[in-house]
């Protein structure tokens, strides 16, 4: 993963304006799932800020406060 860390909401913003465009919290709750480590075998999302804990997966951090990027699982399969 050598791209830059990107906020969350721009990555939610542009996956509702171009594909789904059907409600934020889904989407958003969706790549959370994809950047805990606990969630998945292979995260498919390298996630800066609070993602959430393992005995408590729904806490994590709003959008606006996270940053993300593609794993590098995720640029092995693209």
């Amino acid at each position: 993963a050598s791209a830059k860390f990107k906020k969350s909401a721009r990555t939610v913003g542009d996956v509702l304006g171009k594909y789904h465009p059907h409600g934020d919290i889904a989407c958003y709750e969706a790549m959370v799932l994809m950047a805990q480590p606990f969630s998945y075998r292979y995260p498919l999302v390298d996630g800066q800020g609070n993602w959430g804990a393992p005995d408590d997966p729904k806490s994590f951090a709003a959008m606006r406060y996270t940053e993300s990027r593609l794993s590098k699982y995720s640029e092995l399969l693209l």
